[in-house]
């Protein structure tokens, strides 16, 4: 077996680790998660989409050698989608086998151990590795109170109960972050639980440095004319403003079409990367139009 990554020793080291696997990570950033691993408190991360919620807890995976267990908040998830569910195919299968075979099945023995189907909470309250794993509960302000009811109690606890099979207790507890848009407020209960964290869109230099990381292809000139561009473009009334994510996207194929500085056709012909609908199209046409590019 192999040794476990050892866990970092500082927050500092964190960072650096972080910047290893191509996450630039602020002292902020970095402060927060270590005191994530060794409080052993869940983090929440909120912020606006596209400032790299979701990628901090898959770069942290990384760092640690851990596995990444997601769970995808969505209006109406329910237990039976986060926590366990039966496998009812193999269970009906597994009736007519036996009405065949004149051997009739105990309620026992359809709902045991075979048929049990772990969803992410109890795949992590599971797990039996040498590291626990990373649980990212994302996007949790898209899940209905009720849920956060349920998340409180599986992760206050450390363990899940399947009445036909008893309670799952972690050996060791998983590492959780939950990331929140914001598009609703969450519970108090749950924030008190939770470390916390803000992610702002990072400063036009910080911009400059996550796009030559990740867009390796372009050029110096282009990469900070359009850092400055998309922080003008996010100071208009937008629908939509563009984050990390978008700006990544947007210069990766300005690169692609082969351009070296910003120009407006280039702008127009990539702007379904910045853009994501047609007011804000038009509020970045217009951002074209009445100012000089750089």
């Amino acid at each position: 077996m192999s040794t476990p990554t050892a866990m970092p020793a500082s927050a500092e080291e964190l960072r650096r680790r972080f910047d290893e696997h191509g996450y630039l990570a602020d002292d902020g950033m970095a402060t927060a998660v270590f005191l994530t691993l060794r409080l052993g408190l869940p983090l929440l991360l909120e912020g606006e989409p596209g400032v790299g919620k979701t990628a901090a807890a898959r770069v942290l995976a990384e760092v640690l050698d851990a596995p990444l267990v997601r769970l995808q908040c969505y209006e109406g998830l329910t237990a039976n989608e986060a926590l366990y569910d039966w496998n009812h195919q193999r269970q009906l299968l597994a009736i007519r086998v036996a009405e065949a075979r004149h051997q009739p099945l105990a309620e026992a023995d359809l709902f045991s151990e075979e048929f049990l189907v772990e969803r992410p909470i109890l795949r992590c309250i599971r797990y039996d590795g040498p590291r626990p794993p990373v649980l990212l509960i994302d996007e949790v302000d898209r899940a209905d109170d009720e849920f956060e009811a349920l998340l409180l109690e599986a992760l206050g606890e450390g363990s899940v109960t399947v009445p036909e099979l008893g309670t799952f207790t972690a050996r060791q507890p998983p590492i959780v972050v939950l990331t929140s848009n914001r598009s609703r407020e969450l519970h108090d209960a749950l924030r008190r639980r939770c470390l916390y964290h803000w992610l702002d869109y990072p400063e036009a230099t910080r911009v400059v440095a996550i796009l030559r990381r990740t867009t390796p292809a372009a050029g110096e000139p282009l990469l900070e004319s359009a850092a400055q561009f998309v922080g003008r473009v996010r100071a208009l009334d937008l629908d939509k403003p563009p984050g990390v994510a978008e700006a990544i996207n947007w210069v990766a194929a300005l690169a692609e079409l082969g351009a070296t500085e910003l120009t407006r056709e280039g702008v127009v012909a990539t702007l379904g990367a910045l853009a994501k609908t047609p007011d804000d199209r038009d509020h970045v046409l217009a951002q074209l139009d009445a100012r000089a590019l750089g």
